[in-house]
């Protein structure tokens, strides 16, 4: 006989952890962890369906991001990128919005300082991007180039002096409406070679118009840059930035983290779905009672544990500094393939409920569609992976 509704606060795996990987972390990784999931409850989690409803971002919550002292858990902090892993699902598992600002301020903007930029552009650079008083964006894609864009970036860079003349557009850069800088990637019209510039949002030139009408991710304010004539002096080239090849230090990192994210997306689905087959009585008892229910339930749980345990060993190779390109890019692919299924599930667990944003789970179904694109598409990925085990590209 089917039994009553438990508490969902007080069940077992209630976490969404089933196979413990938190405890690979060390004590103070773990102190730190319930330290960012208190302020994640607090500051995140009952903003995030209304910023994301109305598509604003919420500005207030910069200084407490600054507080909480978040930007570069590993390089800067020392921590483990297990539990910087794990720490950008849980960013995401609270608002996948607010997750995908980190991610593009701390991951790919701090990012391409960190490995690219001299001493000296680091030194003058680093201590405001950490503190958050300066914001940053990355321009990578264009109007007409994404997965391409590593072989046909149209944005240029011509030499003139002890200047850059940027000129060029880019397109759905996060971050641009409100940022302070922005790194740019621009072709070298003297060599072809890409290479990267920190662009000040202030110059002559810059403009970025705010994307509208998106469904996904609503709360990013996601951008189109156009750049006529920019005037960026030569100590603003990043001094490591120098070929695509360069570019690649930061997307393969940034593209692990992505995969986290998509973890975190999967977790984040499964306590709104477990929750609510829980409270839910449909025919006089929990909907949890019912096997089909369950079946789902259980599939979420399988893909969010598998994907977590690929990106555990994932960062695990990265703190050794094995972590090869074609890795991160098999598990952006397979992570986030997982995470469209298990969105799908948990939509369905809530039936008609599944599709407003009051339920959340309107609101993780559709940005899961940004996760699923950005950050290499899952056919790019899969074709780099291709590449990688039978030596033979596919890649044009």
């Amino acid at each position: 006989m089917p039994q009553a509704a438990a508490d969902p606060n007080n069940l077992p795996y209630a976490d969404g952890d089933f196979f413990g990987f938190e405890q690979l972390l060390s004590a103070a990784e773990r102190e730190r962890l319930q330290e960012i999931r208190d302020f994640l409850a607090k500051e995140i989690k009952p903003i995030a369906v209304d910023c994301w409803n109305r598509g604003e971002f919420p500005m207030e919550l910069i200084p407490k991001l600054a507080a909480a002292n978040l930007v570069s858990p590993v390089r800067r902090q020392g921590w483990s990128n297990v539990f910087a892993g794990i720490v950008h699902a849980e960013f995401t598992r609270a608002d996948a919005s607010i997750a995908t600002f980190m991610g593009v301020h701390d991951g790919l903007f701090t990012g391409s300082i960190e490995a690219l930029a001299s001493d000296e552009q680091k030194a003058a650079w680093l201590p405001d991007i950490y503190a958050l008083k300066k914001i940053g964006a990355f321009g990578l894609t264009e109007p007409l180039g994404g997965s391409d864009v590593a072989g046909g970036t149209r944005t240029t860079a011509v030499r003139d002096g002890d200047n850059w003349i940027l000129n060029g557009a880019k397109r759905w850069i996060g971050n641009a409406t409100f940022s302070d800088w922005v790194v740019i990637y621009a072709r070298d019209v003297a060599d072809n070679q890409v290479k990267a510039f920190l662009v000040d949002t202030t110059l002559a030139g810059y403009t970025a118009t705010k994307i509208e009408n998106k469904i996904s991710l609503r709360t990013v304010q996601n951008a189109d840059i156009t750049l006529e004539n920019v005037v960026v002096p030569d100590a603003f080239k990043l001094a490591g930035g120098n070929s695509f090849r360069d570019t690649n230090k930061v997307l393969k990192v940034t593209r692990l983290a992505v995969a986290w994210q998509a973890v975190g997306l999967q977790l984040a689905a499964f306590d709104v779905a477990r929750r609510y087959a829980v409270e839910r009585q449909q025919f006089g008892r929990p909907l949890a009672s019912f096997q089909l229910i369950q079946d789902q339930l259980v599939k979420m749980l399988g893909n969010a544990t598998a994907s977590m345990g690929m990106m555990v060993r994932l960062s695990q190779l990265e703190d050794l500094g094995q972590a090869k390109d074609e890795q991160s890019a098999l598990a952006k692919a397979f992570t986030t393939a997982r995470m469209r299924e298990t969105v799908a599930m948990g939509r369905s667990v809530l039936g008609g409920n599944g599709i407003v944003t009051d339920y959340e789970m309107a609101k993780i179904f559709a940005d899961a569609e940004a996760i699923y694109s950005y950050e290499g598409t899952y056919e790019i990925n899969t074709l780099v992976t291709g590449r990688a085990i039978t030596g033979v590209s596919a890649i044009v």
